[in-house]
């Protein structure tokens, strides 16, 4: 790789990646050390373009050469521009940039913590040298692994350091820790706010006239899961356009590929299934094709979704199994435990609700109000439906309230009316009519949405 241009003056900010240049009297030392190593004098340095005086002052720290000159003594020197300006070398920026991709090819292979240590190393390497691109990167990487590991508060922390460390960047630039911080939230049950950040986002860039499709793209499909969620049907479904228009205009098949599968969600609440599958297969042949094991896992997840919804319970079963299996084999803790809630709704609807229970038991500990709260709460729901099932009914309830708790504090607007429903049909039958019917004026309250499930799209 060339020594860039983006060397000269300022620019530490995220577009080139390269720091402002060294103090004047650090530069001098450093033209003085390289003179003398090459047995040169300040005349021979300096000629023909500059003088011994010129010389003698930039080497004492008194002047602070321009971008010509640098490259003028560079040249002479035997050393880039970059090396002589920052004291760092290109060699060093392009391995460090190497290894960055290396760390990512980890990561989309499925093993989140061997790219972890990948992206630490980077980091300290890229902070010891003070290479924004690769610090920013790296802390992109190391959130994304925290994200398939589950650990979402160390996640957030990565995706707020790389979005201060491009502090002085263009917002488009900024745009995959916006979103790196909206899934965290998305996942921890905090939907408002996921979608506070994404919409701000998308604001923020639309008013400017950064048209970005890159950017756009990602944060429209990033919105539909917790749109979704909150029972925003029509605010999923306008997001879901926005993203097909862009879709074109977009030369990342990764991106698009995540986008069909936020799509699918969309065209899932309309009742649309063929074309929900089409766009999964897509996406599937798209992950297939660049190796992203995740998010092919993702799409088998969702596809097995789609055959639950449509009565095919074993093809879903399978697709679920598959999903599940990819996840936990790429130590993608989360995700595999919200996949095993979905397989488990499989199960007992083909009749083996002691199989579905014991996998609820199993995952439950995996999932919280902080980590997968609208996944914890469907585990609850299951398991007070099973209960009900064998006519427990205190454990039944029990696991309603549970779940009742869980869905308050993540705003799912759907799932609450339909968990009221439970409830106070479960307190009609055991004879507590008025606690029944706060159950039910609860559950009023809450805008109930066909196609709104236990499934939660993973953002983005």
């Amino acid at each position: 790789m060339g020594v860039s241009d983006g060397g000269s003056g300022g620019g530490g900010g995220a577009g080139g990646g390269a720091r402002e240049r060294d103090a004047p009297e650090v530069i001098g030392r450093r033209v003085q050390r390289l003179r003398s190593r090459r047995g040169l004098t300040q005349r021979q340095l300096a000629e023909p373009t500059y003088t011994p005086a010129y010389i003698s002052t930039l080497e004492a720290g008194r002047v602070r050469p321009s971008d010509a000159a640098l490259r003028y003594l560079a040249e002479r020197l035997g050393v880039g521009f970059e090396e002589l300006a920052t004291g760092r070398s290109a060699r060093l920026v392009t391995d460090l940039r190497l290894r960055l991709t290396e760390a990512q090819r980890t990561l989309v292979g499925g093993d989140a913590e061997a790219a972890a240590a990948q992206y630490a190393a980077l980091l300290a390497q890229a902070e010891e040298h003070g290479i924004a691109e690769v610090e920013a990167g790296a802390l992109l990487g190391l959130g994304e692994c925290g994200i398939d590991t589950g650990d979402l508060t160390a996640a957030r922390g990565c995706f707020e350091r790389a979005e201060a460390r491009l502090a002085d960047a263009p917002l488009p630039a900024r745009v995959p820790a916006v979103r790196g911080r909206a899934v965290t939230h998305y996942l921890a049950g905090e939907l408002r706010y996921a979608v506070y950040l994404l919409e701000s986002a998308i604001d923020e860039l639309n008013r400017g006239g950064l048209h970005d499709p890159d950017a756009l793209l990602l944060l429209y499909a990033s919105a539909i899961g917790p749109y979704m969620d909150l029972g925003a049907q029509v605010r999923a479904a306008q997001a879901a356009e926005f993203a097909l228009a862009l879709a074109p205009r977009v030369d990342d098949p990764a991106l698009v590929a995540r986008m069909h599968r936020s799509v699918a969600r969309t065209m899932l609440a309309e009742g649309r299934l063929a074309e929900a599958d089409a766009s999964l297969a897509r996406a599937a042949e798209l992950y297939r094709q660049l190796q992203i094991r995740t998010e092919l896992a993702h799409c088998h997840w969702m596809r097995g979704y789609v055959c639950a919804q449509n009565g095919q319970l074993e093809r879903a079963e399978a697709e679920l199994r598959e999903a599940r299996a990819m996840l936990t084999a790429g130590r993608a803790g989360l995700y595999s435990s919200q996949v095993a809630v979905e397989l488990a709704d499989v199960l007992h609807r083909r009749g083996r609700s002691e199989e579905a229970a014991a996998l609820l038991r199993g995952v439950l500990g995996e999932l919280s109000s902080e980590r997968g709260a609208v996944h914890a709460a469907a585990a609850h729901r299951l398991l007070g439906i099973i209960a009900e099932d064998a006519r427990d009914s205190e454990a039944a309830e029990e696991h309603y309230v549970r779940a009742l708790s869980l869905l308050e504090r993540a705003g799912a607007a759907g799932d609450l009316a339909d968990l009221c429903r439970l409830l106070g049909d479960l307190l009609r039958r055991t004879g507590r009519v008025e606690a029944a019917l706060d159950a039910y004026r609860t559950g009023l309250g809450h805008r109930a949405a066909l196609g709104t499930t236990t499934w939660v799209a993973p953002a983005g």
